[in-house]
């Protein structure tokens, strides 16, 4: 049977525009629903039908090759594109798929973390947060880019500073976010202005066939260049860049950190991608410098520099935001490799941080749940009291370790194996390293967490006391997903490396 032929052909075709579109519009209206239920069941059936239409459009990119929606029929470069390749494909379907998760997570999160009054709102701004994101991927048009930015920026600092009811230092980590978040969109902004100087068009495929015959263009088009990366590097949390970061991830509501480990920084490595290789390229002399020295430059520092302030942290939500920074730190190795094999990990590692990290906080939000635990003492004797929790956490933490048969092993093999390739056995050296550190800053919480002797509530033994279902069910599918794509469980290890290396070609290929 043919599973593409279950969707309907308007679906397919408008689709590009639809998943944008519908979360936008409900969004608008989710804020003034007055209840918090119909909040929720809106948020829920919305994300769930963008992820439906999100595997439509995966599917029908597999069949028919990459599709160009013109809005409103404006043919580019005059009119919008929206661009469904096997770049962005994989990175809408992820988006929407933890949405979904996030969101089936939330309702009884929410109920714990955000105020009452605060609630229709909170989800409301989740789902323009949500088309912000699928705005950015799925774009053809750099100003576009630059607006889908602000739309998903703005509404994740009020989600950030929503925390406030359950920790105060929200407020102070989304003003912190606010304000380095701005800077990064001016320097992006400013890039795409001295871009369109040089280009005269803000398409993007327009704009990759004009440096093209340019050559690389002139001294603007290098300013272009350093002033894009900088702004992406802010989004990023690339290191130095990142000190948003730690904040924004330990102090958020549960439901919103989850959501932005997952996605936000894989939309912005997304957008390096697109604009390093199918706007630049390169071949252009200044492209190849700054990606050989400063992104592989500040990738590794950031692998070994923030898992060492990951292993010094006290605050579990904090050690898990630090590994996140040297997380990054490994796609752009993978980046600034500029082969096929190691666009190929460093994409493959987008998708699979992405599965690792929100399975982590998805746990950690559950602990926070039932026993207000957020600092890493506090797990001692947790698998007595959460089991099935416990356990969920326990295969996501091996997975961002790199334990064999799990979804870290095969990014952290691939890139090993395509820094070797290039005769960079200092970076095979430092993906080492760094598992090894990574062992001893999820160790000591799994250590704890076995090991320990099981919580006092009251003076006694705190009994089992598990995670709702709403949020084990989230957890667990992700922690299933990391454990079959590392043991290639249905092919799923295979589709990932596969979807990764497609996205390579497109990207050595040249041309959005």
């Amino acid at each position: 049977m043919d599973v593409l032929s279950l969707f309907p052909a308007w679906l397919l075709e408008h689709g590009a525009a639809f998943a944008i579109v519908l979360p936008l519009l409900m969004g608008a209206i989710t804020a003034i629903l007055p209840s918090r239920t119909l909040a929720w069941w809106t948020a829920f059936i919305v994300t769930l039908v963008v992820t439906v239409t999100s595997f439509g459009l995966v599917l029908n990119m597999l069949s028919e090759g990459a599709t160009i929606y013109s809005m409103g029929g404006w043919d580019p470069p005059h009119g919008i594109s929206l661009v469904v390749d096997a770049l962005s494909a994989p990175v809408l379907l992820l988006i929407s798929a933890m949405a979904v998760l996030t969101v089936v997570y939330g309702m009884p999160a929410t109920v714990a973390e955000v105020e009452p009054k605060k609630r229709a709102p909170f989800y409301a701004a989740f789902l323009i947060c949500f088309a912000g994101l699928m705005g950015m991927v799925v774009t053809g048009d750099a100003f576009n880019v630059f607006v889908f930015l602000e739309v998903s920026s703005i509404s994740t600092y009020a989600l950030v500073a929503m925390g406030s009811a359950r920790d105060r230092r929200a407020l102070t980590a989304s003003y912190n976010y606010l304000i380095m978040g701005s800077i990064g969109a001016t320097f992006f902004v400013i890039g795409l202005g001295f871009l369109y100087m040089e280009t005269g068009t803000l398409n993007m495929a327009d704009m990759a066939r004009i440096l093209a015959d340019l050559d690389g263009g002139s001294r603007v088009a290098k300013v272009a260049f350093g002033f894009i990366i900088v702004g992406l590097g802010l989004k990023l949390a690339m290191f130095p860049l990142h000190t948003w970061l730690p904040g924004a991830y330990a102090y958020a509501p549960s439901m919103m950190t989850i959501f932005l480990a997952s996605t936000a920084t894989k939309a912005a490595l997304y957008l390096l991608l697109r604009f390093s290789f199918t706007i630049f390229d390169p071949s252009f002399d200044y492209v190849g410098v700054l990606m050989k020295y400063l992104l592989v430059g500040v990738g590794i520092v950031g692998m070994i520099f923030a898992s060492l302030q990951a292993i010094f942290q006290t605050d579990v939500r904090r050690t898990l935001a630090f590994s996140s920074v040297a997380q990054v730190g490994y796609m752009l190795l993978g980046v600034g490799l500029a082969t096929a094999a190691g666009l190929a990990a460093g994409y493959l590692h987008l998708l699979n941080h992405a599965i690792i990290k929100g399975g982590l906080f998805l746990a950690l939000g559950a602990f926070w749940y039932r026993f207000g635990i957020t600092r890493i003492d506090d797990f001692e004797g947790l698998s007595k009291t959460m089991p099935l929790t416990m356990a969920a956490f326990t295969v996501s933490a091996l997975s961002l370790i790199g334990v064999p048969f799990t979804a870290g092993f095969v990014s952290k093999v691939n890139l090993a194996t395509a820094a070797a390739d290039k005769g960079w056995w200092w970076a095979v050296g430092v993906i080492v390293v760094t598992s090894v550190l990574a062992i001893i800053y999820m160790g000591r919480i799994l250590l704890l967490a076995y090991f320990g002797d099981a919580p006092e509530i009251d003076g006694e033994k705190a009994k089992r006391n598990e995670a709702p279902l709403m949020m084990l069910v989230p957890m667990w599918v992700l922690a299933i997903m990391s454990i079959a794509i590392g043991s290639n469980i249905f092919n799923l290890g295979d589709n990932f490396v596969g979807a990764a290396e497609a996205a390579a070609r497109l990207l050595l290929g040249g041309g959005a």
